[in-house]
């Protein structure tokens, strides 16, 4: 048990010691937020806009600080979901690092089980993830609340960075699978900014997953990081949208309100299939089983002992 420790700690000193990977693991992010700022923002307010006007007299039933907030937090989601893929891949660099320079020939003379040699990289890994991304959630939070009131008590808070946590942790147990078969660090960047660029649109940072077509929103939600980003829609932004149809008084009978749920995505979408929030987590929970297993049966026989 020491060993496992003192080699989960090697590998999150080494991951932290090094300020480029940490800044780059956060790239994406301000990829987002930026894109944001520029294009994105009034493109989801125009959506809720038009939302609105399809409703008679509730233009003046809700506030232009109530479509800001909930666009701020529709961001908020939108740059976790995406960190929640990049983070945790960056945080497996020093996997790729030790086999490019040799280091898991030493490592595997140790007395340390290959099993336990690859739950530590999985373990180091997903504590660097759930680091970073729950400092965005903090940050997130923070800057919204200094703009407007965003409905959230401390359960829901606690909720957001446990489903975070969740979030890093599966992203990291999938993405080490595919980590393992990398050979140098040149390979897995290359790999890395193919992710980078497409973990926006499978999350729905940039469209909303319910804009595309029933087989392309199957094809987005089999990633356990689109429904984390749905579970974590309905956690920030749920009371927001019963404070504003609370504000309705029932003049428009909750419709408004499902057709943002509908729009943004509140639930994932399946072979034509709904899922709800318990199925959801359900499905993340299993997938992060079943790459730990499989985790432990391809590093056996990938990685050979000198």
């Amino acid at each position: 048990m020491r060993g496992f420790v003192g080699f989960t700690k090697r590998n999150l000193l080494l991951f932290f010691k090094d300020k480029q990977t940490v800044f780059f693991s956060l790239l994406t992010s301000i990829i987002v937020l930026a894109l944001y700022l520029l294009f994105l923002k009034a493109t989801f307010a125009n959506s809720m806009h038009s939302a609105i006007n399809k409703y008679p007299g509730l233009i003046s039933l809700i506030s232009e600080s109530e479509i800001n907030t909930f666009t701020n937090l529709i961001l908020l989601t939108g740059i976790l979901g995406s960190a929640m893929i990049t983070v945790p891949y960056n945080c497996l660099a020093t996997l790729v690092m030790d086999r490019e320079n040799k280091v898991d020939y030493d490592i595997l003379a140790t007395p340390l089980k290959r099993g336990q040699i690859i739950l530590s990289y999985f373990v180091s890994a997903a504590v660097s993830s759930v680091i970073l991304t729950s400092s965005i959630l903090v940050v997130g939070l923070i800057i919204i609340g200094l703009q407007g009131e965003i409905y959230l008590g401390g359960e829901q808070i606690l909720q957001a960075f446990g489903v975070v946590a969740v979030g890093s942790v599966s992203a990291t147990a999938a993405l080490m699978i595919v980590m393992l078969f990398f050979k140098s660090v040149n390979a897995s960047g290359a790999f890395g900014g193919i992710l980078s660029a497409v973990s926006g649109f499978v999350i729905g940072a940039y469209i909303p997953i319910s804009q595309f077509s029933n087989s392309v929103q199957t094809v987005c939600n089999i990633f356990p990081a689109s429904h984390v980003t749905i579970i974590l829609r309905n956690v920030l932004i749920n009371g927001q949208l019963s404070h504003i149809n609370k504000s309705l008084g029932g003049i428009d009978q909750g419709m408004f309100v499902a057709s943002m749920k509908n729009l943004f995505s509140f639930k994932a979408k399946i072979l034509g299939y709904q899922l709800d929030v318990p199925q959801m987590i359900g499905y993340v929970l299993l997938l992060i089983l079943g790459c730990i297993v499989v985790q432990i049966l391809t590093y056996s026989k990938t990685y050979k002992r000198a």
